[in-house]
């Protein structure tokens, strides 16, 4: 099955802090913010929503296709994507801007404040899809250039491709009723509970109405695991233990991987959620995003002892 994976690449710029953002923010003076936090260090990791979905899905052993924008500082990541054995004939590169930068400071209550530079996602990916490529094909339409969100929704409703919508940090930037078209038609649409609320508000629907424009509405609690809501039933999924968590980084993502993978495997929503959770705790595992690894045993070891 072809997999279509829409959103941003990026190079995250990650930095720890020693302490709890809480502890040097007054809410008396928040109109007046001027703080300054002393990291422990940076790294530097590939990210950005496509690519990190598409990375995760590689160790799982797909080869999903990356529908998104680089710059002119791309040569590194795309000689990492080609060693991830992913194809890149689905990205555009812009020559006269930098890729997309974020720059994510963690403290020690896993809080995060996130600083994001479009760069070269400013700018639609225009892929250009061929009539075969819309046969057994599954979509995910994760936040990135808000045209290429909109227009990829519009293709593959056109293409009868059933795609999963991610708005993700994109609904602020997104209006209403653009919200709304996007969802109505939509596969599944998928949200951490902040977002969801931000959803609801933006487009003025409550969860029915949402249902009744997509199969299911799936919501990530972070350790608290995730919430399948269907027209029928709400289920709980349990998010999976681990040891340390080190970095919540690139989680979420990884949940979307693995939920794909169930999905095209013909599982039960519930058993691909699982295997959604299943693929986060490997990146928890880790700091940044497409450093964990595992293989298929490890994977499916790790699922059986939480899930079987």
């Amino acid at each position: 099955m072809q997999i279509f994976v829409s959103g941003s690449l990026a190079y995250d710029r990650i930095m720890d802090f020693p302490g709890k953002f809480e502890d040097h923010i007054l809410p008396d003076k928040i109109h007046v913010l001027n703080v300054s936090f002393m990291v422990n260090g940076l790294t530097e990791n590939f990210g950005g929503t496509a690519g990190n979905i598409a990375y995760s899905l590689s160790l799982l052993g797909q080869r999903p296709l990356i529908l998104a924008t680089a710059g002119n500082d791309f040569d590194h990541y795309e000689k990492w994507l080609l060693q991830c054995r992913l194809p890149t004939k689905g990205i555009r590169r812009v020559d006269d801007v930098l890729t997309a930068g974020a720059y994510i400071t963690t403290d020690q209550s896993n809080n995060q404040i996130t600083a994001f530079n479009p760069g070269a996602m400013q700018y639609p990916s225009n892929y250009e899809f061929e009539p075969s490529e819309a046969e057994n094909s599954l979509a995910i339409v994760g936040p990135g250039n808000l045209d290429d969100m909109q227009q990829y929704c519009k293709r593959y409703k056109t293409l009868g491709i059933d795609y999963i919508f991610d708005p993700g940090q994109a609904i602020p930037a997104l209006t209403g009723n653009a919200l709304t078209d996007m969802i109505t038609g939509c596969y599944y649409l998928i949200s951490n509970d902040y977002e969801l609320e931000m959803i609801k508000r933006a487009t003025e629907m409550g969860i029915d109405d949402i249902l009744e424009r997509c199969q299911a509405v799936i919501t990530t609690q972070g350790e608290k695991g995730s919430v399948i809501k269907t027209r029928r039933d709400e289920i709980s999924v349990d998010s999976v233990p681990v040891d340390h968590v080190i970095d919540p980084t690139g989680a979420g993502d990884a949940y979307r991987s693995g939920l794909i993978k169930g999905i095209i495997e013909k599982k039960p929503l519930v058993e691909a959620a699982c295997m959604g959770s299943v693929c986060a705790s490997f990146a928890v595992e880790k700091q940044g995003t497409q450093v964990h690894t595992f293989t298929l045993e490890e994977f499916d070891n790790r699922y059986r002892r939480y899930f079987r």
